[in-house]
């Protein structure tokens, strides 16, 4: 399943995939410019396990604790979440509309003898196939889609009966304008100029609703936050800047 630039749509622009795409060979550089992905890894990846671990009965002891539980990343760049979370027993499918991110993601995945279906194609792709999934993550994407509204509604379609949701973005704040945009793009310059548009940003409550009009019940919303005197991240109940909702059929 491939993509060939196609035109742009409520839940696609071809000018954020490329801004992605062009620096597909730094998504597994630590400290290159997806350096902030690889700093929340730790603190994002255990709230995956734990929201999994909890919502399906699962011992979070187990290495394996998610083996036979089918997950499907969406927007999953070159891999970060995707091979973690197979590595845990999950069976992945990860989709990018970048085919340079799904080179990188494949490349690195056959270094790590992972196993990961990778597919370069949008998610209303997936949709048509009629595949469901007992978890769909969605991280650090819905800021980059003109409709979110839209966009949730097609993420939704794939969360099987009983399955779990779990999204990932950035709220519409002051606080998010200075710090994940002027403090994180211009003055710490851990990403690139431009990576956000503060407009695009969306509030709890606003994905909220459009996770109910999907169809969907929301079940947590919790805060990932940066604190500077430990040089790391940790869940909170601060959402004011980057935070995760979850929610399920």
């Amino acid at each position: 399943m491939s993509l060939n630039n196609p035109p742009n749509t409520p839940t696609f622009d071809q000018q954020e995939i490329d801004r992605f795409a062009a620096i597909a060979d730094e998504w597994w550089d630590p400290t290159g410019k997806f350096k902030p992905l690889h700093q929340i890894a730790p603190a994002r990846l255990g709230f995956f396990r734990e929201q999994i671990c909890r919502h399906f009965e699962r011992d979070m002891a187990d290495p394996e604790a998610l083996k036979g539980l089918s997950l499907i990343d969406i927007g999953c760049g070159g891999g970060l979440v995707a091979e973690p979370l197979a590595k845990q027993g999950a069976s992945v499918t990860a989709i990018d509309p970048a085919e340079n991110n799904i080179k990188a993601a494949l490349l690195h995945a056959e270094q790590q003898k992972v196993a990961i279906d990778y597919r370069a194609c949008r998610v209303e792709q997936v949709v048509d196939t009629g595949e469901t999934f007992d978890v769909v993550c969605c991280l650090e994407v819905v800021e980059h889609v003109p409709n979110v509204a839209d966009f949730v509604a097609l993420v939704a379609q794939l969360v099987k009966p009983g399955g779990l949701l779990i999204l990932s973005t950035i709220n519409r704040t002051n606080k998010s304008f200075a710090l994940a945009i002027v403090g994180a793009e211009y003055i710490m310059r851990w990403l690139p100029k431009g990576t956000h548009q503060w407009s695009r940003f969306v509030m709890p409550q606003e994905l909220q609703t459009c996770v109910t009009k999907a169809g969907l019940m929301p079940r947590e919303t919790s805060g990932l936050v940066y604190s500077p005197w430990r040089n790391s991240w940790h869940i909170s109940t601060d959402c004011d800047v980057n935070y995760f909702l979850t929610a399920s059929r």
